[in-house]
């Protein structure tokens, strides 16, 4: 499974942007998919987005439409999330993940990065 090492998580004030980064430890195959989660206190693991290694087709769930960007760069292995309009109840750890794109489940995860938003 290929290592995933998160960063760029941290303290903002509501309305605040931030950027996380997601860094594979090895070149990440064309026939990858790459997520990002977010589990906040209490509550269980969800899905944030999602990015086609190859044709950068994306996805977002409905609570991060419009405000979250993911995109990857392929020549640094490293996939990132642009959070915009930032909220309390964005205040969660968020973690990357990976599979391949033929899976259901991801199987290759980060250790997570806290994210928290004062209002």
């Amino acid at each position: 499974q290929v290592q995933l090492a998160e960063s760029g998580g941290g303290l903002v004030q509501a309305g605040d942007s931030l950027r996380l980064a997601c860094t594979a430890s090895e070149r990440t195959f064309s026939n990858s998919v790459m997520g990002w989660f977010r589990q906040a206190p209490g509550k269980e693991r969800e899905f944030v987005a999602q990015i086609q290694w190859i044709g950068g087709r994306t996805s977002y769930s409905d609570s991060v439409q419009g405000r979250f960007f993911i995109s990857r760069e392929s020549a640094r292995n490293t996939v990132y999330l642009q959070m915009s309009n930032l909220q309390p109840e964005d205040t969660a750890v968020y973690y990357c993940a990976a599979k391949r794109i033929w899976s259901a489940e991801y199987n290759s995860w980060g250790q997570g990065t806290q994210v928290t938003v004062s209002s």
